[in-house]
This record gives structure tokens, sequence and C-alpha cells, in this order.
């Protein structure tokens, strides 16, 4: 899976925390309870990532998970009715998401995990379906690995040596 760092300085980045955990672990002198955050930023238009922050205060696991979402940022190709390109799936462990085209007018039509991604992905239409396991953090990641493996027809044709127009019909 290709990456591209995105500079991410001058966007102005929305938030939203999928998930805080209490996790704990149990030391000689009792139990040491600290905090886990799953956050996922995008601009809206385009750019969306996922970062995990792993703190003993809630602010500081969902700050830490923002800068880490903010450094795994991608690239994501949207079309005239902000809708991907085309079907497409994405794996992360035992999670796997289908992300299917949707015609203008349809929505979001997404889970919690999934739609998260999709809404600060900047996505107003799209269907997907969760398979597999439902554990947030793989849901997400799988949905990112999904949008991360989108290609534009622009590229497609480029790719076969053909027209735009002939790729699209």
């Amino acid at each position: 899976m290709k990456r591209t760092i995105i500079d991410a300085s001058h966007m102005e980045l929305n938030d939203n925390v999928v998930t805080i955990k209490r996790v704990t672990k149990v030391v000689k002198g009792g139990r040491n309870m600290r905090f886990s955050a799953l956050v996922v930023v995008g601009d809206g238009a385009g750019h969306v990532g996922a970062g995990l922050g792993k703190a003993a205060e809630i602010p500081d696991a969902i700050r830490k998970g923002k800068d880490a979402a903010t450094k795994a940022m991608i690239e994501v190709k949207l079309d005239e009715n902000h809708s991907i390109s085309h079907d497409i799936m994405g794996k992360h462990t035992g999670a796997e998401v289908l992300l299917k085209k949707a015609p203008e007018g349809t929505g979001i039509i997404a889970g919690g995990p999934a739609r998260a991604v999709c809404e600060l992905a900047g996505i107003q239409n799209i269907r997907t379906k969760s398979l597999g396991s439902s554990n947030k953090q793989n849901v997400v990641l799988a949905t990112i690995d999904a949008l991360s493996k989108l290609s534009s027809p622009e590229e497609v044709a480029a790719k076969r040596g053909k027209t735009v127009e002939e790729v699209l019909a």
C-alpha cells in the first residue's frame, strides 16, 4: 500500500473521536489505568487519516491520537457527485469493508467507524458494508485502506493507454 505524505500544516482539520478505551495493566503495586483514543481527522475535501493515542489522561490520549492521525493522512479521489469512482474492498487484520459508489442524493450509508472516516474525507454519497470483525480500530483502518487503493478514471485511462471516455463507457 502506497501512502503519500501530505503536509497538513495549512489545512483546516476536523477531528472525530471514534472510541476511548480504559486499559489496565496489573503491576506489583496494583493496577495502572491508562486511556487509549482512536481519532479520525480530515479536511472534508479528500484528505483523511486515523491515529491511536495512549496516555494516562483522556485529553492527552486524544491529542496524541490527533497528532498520529495527522501524520498518517491519505488523499481520497472523489468524483463529481462527491462519491468514490468505483467499488472497492479494504482489509485490515480481521475486518473487511466494502465501499460502493452511490448516486447523488444517497447520503452516507455506513456504520459508526466507517461513517466517521467517510464524513471527514468529504464523501457525501456512499454505501458501505462492514464484513468480518466489528472491532472499531480495524474497521477504521480497513476503510482507510480501501480509500487509499482508489484510483481515478484518469489514472486508469493512462495505465491502459485509453481515453477517459473509453474507460467510463
